[in-house]
């Protein structure tokens, strides 16, 4: 994360970074884990939209999310109700199915999946395809071939940290005067 967040900011981005797991004094999430503490975790990005929509350095016209496994669940699931959210990057993760319920927008989002993930299988990022193209929301996709869960290749984290910073400066740019 902190790579990522490195990135951006030498970018121009004001990045911050959300520890949600310290809410509920969590270190490792099983299913059972989830269940119970998601609702909280999405209560807290909620607070951290929040808190950082207030911050100097941001434009709360052009917030963005980004996260990775779980954070991407969380992500793709607050800017499901957000609208403050303008944009997602997604890291191996995909939308709760218990969203259908909650719904209430979509934002344009870029989907990076490994093709392997034998932790979040790559029909996640099949299901949110069509979810997307079903909402007519924009979206970029990009299933890596032999990857597994987490990019342990340094080429794959490369490609998929251009990819991410041009998806921002696209869908975050300032509209023409």
């Amino acid at each position: 994360m902190e790579r990522y967040a490195g990135l951006l900011a030498a970018q121009g981005f004001a990045v911050y970074l959300l520890h949600f797991f310290d809410r509920t004094g969590t270190e490792y999430a099983d299913k059972p884990t989830i269940m119970r503490s998601f609702p909280l975790w999405m209560k807290t990005l909620w607070d951290a939209t929040s808190f950082v929509e207030t911050q100097p350095r941001v434009d709360r016209g052009r917030i963005a999310l980004l996260g990775f496994s779980l954070g991407a669940y969380l992500s793709l699931a607050n800017s499901a109700i957000d609208h403050r959210v303008q944009a997602v990057v997604e890291f191996f993760g995909g939308m709760p199915k218990e969203m259908n319920f909650f719904m209430k927008r979509l934002c344009p989002v870029l989907i990076l999946h490994g093709e392997k993930d034998s932790t979040v299988p790559v029909e996640e990022a099949y299901r949110l395809q069509k979810l997307l193209e079903k909402k007519q929301i924009p979206y970029e996709i990009k299933i890596y071939p032999e990857v597994g869960h987490g990019f342990d290749d340094q080429t794959v984290w490369r490609d998929a940290g251009l990819r991410s910073l041009q998806f921002l400066q696209k869908y975050l740019a300032k509209p023409e005067p």
